[in-house]
Parts: C-alpha cells; sequence; structure tokens
C-alpha cells in the first residue's frame, strides 16, 4: 500500500523558533520514512520565524539579535544541522584570544588558564590572579578539606549559590561562579536549582567529595584536544555557521513546504473533539483546524494559556516555570575608536558590580566574517533576573548605558558605525530549585493527552542542541501511532 492511498495523518506544530522547526522537520523526515501521508501545518504568531535566533547584514557586519553558537558537545543540533546539508559550513571559534575577562574594580581582570566555570585545576595560575582576595583564595582552597553534603535524599536539590557559598566561599560565587555559570540562564544564583542546570557539580562532590579534586582528576576528561588551557568557557565545544545561525532556520524553513508554513496566526485555544485523539484548535483569525496531534513550541506560560480551559492543573505547574527577559545589543565601530586591546573573546559583569549589562562578546574576535576588516563588532547583554530594570527604558536609553559602560572598561568615547537592539521578552527560563521534580510532574500529566506534545526551552535545556533534542522527541511521539 503506498501512502497516495493512506488518509493523511493531519499534525500541527504551533510556534515557529527554533523547537517548531526542528518538530516540523522532523515530522516530515520521520513521515517519509514511515511512507505515511502527513499533512503539516506550522503556525506562527509572529511574522517571521526563527524566534530568538535572528541574524542581519548590514554595512558589512553580521549581527547576531540573540545566540550566536551553540555547543557541539551536545550532538544533536550538530546532527541536524548535517542532516540538512549544513555540517561544511560549521565553523569553530577563532583558535586566537581564547580567554574571557571579568570585570573587578572597574578593571578587565583575565580568568586564569585551568579554571573551568567555578573553580580551577591548575592552581598555580589561580594563585597568582587577583580575580579573588586572598583570603577568597584560602577560603576556595579549603574546599579540599570540607566534608561532602549528606543529601536529605537520592534527589535532593540545592541552589547554585548555597552549593558554591558551601564549597568555595562567598567572594567566589559574587566573583566567579555568578557571572560565569550564572550567567549562562541570566538566572539569580540565590534560586537557580543545581540538577537541572549543572548536576555535574552535584555528582562531583558525591565522588570525589571535593570539587577541586574532581576537576584536577577529570581536567584531561573535560578539555578538548584543541583546548590546551582553557579559561573560563571550554571555547573549542562553540560552533556556529558561517552566514549566522539564521541559516539553519533558513534551511529548515526550506525544508517545509511553503503551504504549511502560517505566519501570523494565532492559536486562541486548543479543544478534545471527543474520545478519539483528535483536536480542534481556534485560531484568532481564521476558521479552526482540526488536527489528530499537536506540538505546541512555546514558552511553558503561554503553552499555559492554551491549557488552562483542557486541564487548569497542567496549565498552573507550567506557569510555575519563571522566565526572564534579556536584550541583546550589537554595537559596531572602527577598530581605530577602541582603545583596549580587545586580546579575549569577551567580558563578564559580575553583579555585585552594577554595571548596564550582563556581559560582552567581542564578535569579530570569536568568529570569523562577522566583521569587515579593520572594524570591531561588540555584542552587549543586558537584563536577566538580577538586572530587569535596565530593561524599562527605550532602545536609545538601553544604548547609552551599554556605552558608558564600554567607554568605562574599553576606553570607547565616539558613537557606533550602527548599533541594533534586539529585546526578547520573557526568553530565559528560571530552572529553580526542584525544577526537575516539577518536570516529572508536568511529563506525568501529559500521559493523559498522549497526541499533545510540549517542546521549546521550559522544560529541559535552554540552549539550541537542547530544544533540537525535545522538539524531535516530540515529533517521535506524535508519529508512535504510524509505526505500529
Amino acid at each position: 500500500m503506498n501512502s497516495a492511498s493512506k488518509p493523511a495523518y493531519r499534525l500541527v506544530v504551533v510556534g515557529g523558533g527554533i523547537s517548531g522547526l526542528a518538530a516540523a522537520h522532523r515530522l516530515l523526515e520521520s513521515a517519509s520514512r514511515l511512507n505515511q501521508a502527513v499533512r503539516l501545518d506550522l503556525l506562527e504568531a509572529g511574522p517571521r520565524l526563527g524566534g530568538v535566533i535572528h541574524t542581519v547584514k548590514e554595512q558589512g557586519f553580521l549581527l547576531e539579535g540573540g545566540p550566536d553558537s551553540f555547543i557541539s558537545e551536545k550532538p544533536w543540533a550538530v546532527d541536524l544541522c548535517r542532516r540538512l546539508g549544513l555540517e561544511p559550513s560549521l565553523i569553530g571559534t577563532s583558535p586566537r584570544h581564547r580567554r574571557t575577562f571579568i570585570v573587578r574594580g572597574g578593571k578587565l581582570l583575565p580568568v586564569p588558564e585551568g579554571f573551568h566555570l567555578i573553580a580551577p585545576y591548575r592552581f598555580g595560575s589561580f594563585a597568582a590572579s587577583p580575580l579573588l582576595s586572598w583570603p577568597g583564595k584560602i577560603r576556595l582552597a579549603a574546599d579540599l578539606v570540607l566534608p561532602r553534603r549528606r543529601p536529605c535524599s537520592s534527589n535532593d536539590d540545592e541552589s547554585l549559590a548555597a552549593f558554591v557559598r558551601r564549597r568555595l566561599g562567598e567572594e567566589a560565587l559574587q566573583r566567579l561562579a555568578q557571572p560565569l555559570v550564572g550567567g549562562i540562564y541570566t538566572a539569580d544564583p540565590e534560586t537557580l536549582g543545581l540538577r537541572a542546570t549543572f548536576p555535574q557539580f552535584l555528582e562531583m562532590e558525591k565522588r570525589h567529595r571535593s570539587l577541586l579534586l574532581a576537576m584536577w582528576r577529570d581536567r584531561k576528561r573535560q578539555q578538548s584536544p584543541a583546548d590546551d588551557h582553557p579559561a573560563g568557557p571550554r571555547y573549542g565545544l562553540f560552533v556556529s555557521l558561517e552566514q549566522g545561525l539564521q541559516r539553519l532556520v533558513d534551511r529548515l524553513r526550506e525544508s517545509i513546504p511553503a503551504p504549511s508554513i502560517r505566519l501570523g496566526c494565532k492559536v486562541v485555544s486548543l479543544r478534545r473533539l471527543d474520545q478519539a485523539r483528535r483536536w480542534e484548535i481556534e485560531l484568532e483569525k481564521g476558521l479552526p483546524i482540526r488536527a489528530d496531534g499537536i506540538c505546541l513550541a512555546l514558552p511553558a506560560h503561554r503553552s499555559a494559556d492554551l491549557l488552562e480551559d483542557l486541564d487548569p492543573s497542567l496549565a498552573a505547574r507550567l506557569r510555575s516555570v519563571v522566565h526572564a527577559s534579556t536584550a541583546t545589543v550589537n554595537l559596531a565601530y572602527p577598530a581605530a575608536d577602541i582603545p583596549a586591546a580587545l586580546d579575549g573573546f569577551g567580558f563578564l559583569v559580575p553583579a555585585v558590580e552594577k554595571g548596564a549589562m550582563l556581559a560582552c562578546s567581542y564578535s569579530h574576535r570569536k568568529f570569523a566574517g562577522r566583521a569587515p576588516g579593520n572594524a570591531a563588532l561588540l555584542r552587549a547583554f543586558v537584563g536577566g533576573a538580577l538586572q530587569p530594570e535596565t530593561l524599562e527604558g527605550d532602545d536609545e536609553e538601553l544604548i547609552a548605558g551599554v556605552r558608558r559602560t564600554l567607554g568605562n572598561l574599553l576606553g570607547i568615547t565616539r558613537a557606533p558605525l550602527l548599533s541594533r537592539v534586539e529585546r526578547h521578552p520573557g526568553g530565559i527560563p528560571q530552572y529553580g530549585v526542584g525544577h526537575l521534580d516539577l518536570v516529572a510532574s508536568i511529563e506525568s500529566r501529559m500521559l493523559r493527552w498522549p497526541s499533545l506534545q510540549l517542546a521549546g526551552n521550559g522544560l529541559t535545556g535552554i540552549g539550541i542542541p537542547d530544544c533540537v533534542r525535545r522538539a524531535e522527541q516530540c515529533a517521535d511521539r506524535l508519529l508512535a501511532p504510524l509505526g505500529r
């Protein structure tokens, strides 16, 4: 029996960010493999696809409005690129300038060699660094003799702040862990749950007692061959695309038949038709859609809005996932207008410094092709859970605040060649203490609705690889009845 003689199985993906696109692509890819006719609708409320991924080319600069890279250690995004034919376009970070700075006392201080995320495995270079005071260094070294914490249960959780304060001390928390680790989630370390974000730290303590001993013992495993002396993030693991991450969005869009994509199409409610698995999707404009399965690739709170009438308990659990807002500010300059050497990939600003930004990336140093010759491109990150007030002004105020900080730290006094602000309201979920228990309760509740799936970054990872992985898992579950 060929696919043309089979009834079409209608599936709807709500949300056209990277999660929705990856889910839609997987549905079509797998349906073809199963020789099953599938009718797909990808519904996006906004005017474009890609969500926070948005690359703009202007005056020879390549501006990333959202993420500029993803990690290759988690293989799912790289594997998707490979299946889309994008593997030849993947690029790693430039081998030169692979280091990060952290602001202390208004100065940029390099993260010492042999420092990974929150602790050193080369204590000599760390001891010589002015990033911590001598009392702070001594307190950090006390981790070598401190006992391990006795968990209350097998799934006991702890905040990042509590863990680092307990093992390494308050100064290490404020000056190192908060900007280096908490900054990934733009989160408050006092509420960021360790089990859902960096469970390896808890495992290190469990296995080795001392975090420093664990770092030293595992350093060869943690280092990549291209990164002999990583300082801060492991830069050899970060990859992007030659033409920016928008190329991934464009290639996914090209893999989906144009009639399947509907922009400016907002979903307002979901309804079960009867005891069967079918659904009715009501739109803000246009006729309702009937479907055999739905993937909601939305922020958790937006999915909660759509599920309120169907399952109030599930909606309440989804609303428990708190989100923080951020913005990206791209500023381009002639290289001669920047007195500082920019000998690195950028810098981080601890919250205790009370700056107007969370971090700044030197895009032209980090990846090739981001700026024309003799020019520099800086990307500042603003907002997050600890600095929501910085987003209250308009774009001009945002740019002015970033320029003041860059003036103080890099000596830049002249106006940029161009500037661009992209805001991401409620874009970063905050995985709190107990987040994995919350996710387990959501997944358990979702068993009532096997033809409804939840993708997006609200539950099992905020990065592009995690979003791709979950989206593809959701697609596979929606197609499972066809493979029986």
